[in-house]
């Protein structure tokens, strides 16, 4: 999410003026909608000297399973609660329900900053 910034009004209720315009690190960046289809990742610069792996496309998904994890492909998104305009776009972000190989199961990974898929099975 992106850095707002403090209140643009004081506690009595006065206008606040701007003292500067945002830094670098503050500036927000558009969200990574990971979609189904053949596997693709991307790599950004992060604070601190870091890198972020950014999944842009996915198609399988390590899905946990009575104590094992077993890579699944993902047949489809079934729900989001996120926003309901990505099942129609099948659009993977955390929450969502998808239906794999192994059965329905939920992501509890975030695609667009890990880069990859992680999921439960939901019974």
């Amino acid at each position: 999410m992106k850095f707002q910034g403090r209140s643009t009004r004081k506690r009595t209720g006065g206008r606040r003026r701007n003292f500067r315009k945002k830094k670098k690190h503050e500036l927000g960046d558009q969200p990574t909608e990971t979609r189904l289809g053949e596997s693709r990742i991307k790599t950004v610069d992060a604070r601190g000297n870091t890198e972020k792996v950014r999944a842009i496309t996915a198609d399988t998904a390590s899905v946990a399973t009575d104590g094992d994890v077993v890579s699944a492909e993902i047949e489809d998104v079934e729900e989001n609660p996120s926003n309901p305009n990505y099942v129609r776009r099948n659009i993977v972000t955390k929450g969502a329900i998808i239906q794999t190989s192994e059965g329905r199961a939920r992501v509890t990974s975030r695609p667009g900053q890990d880069g990859q898929i992680n999921a439960v099975l939901v019974e």
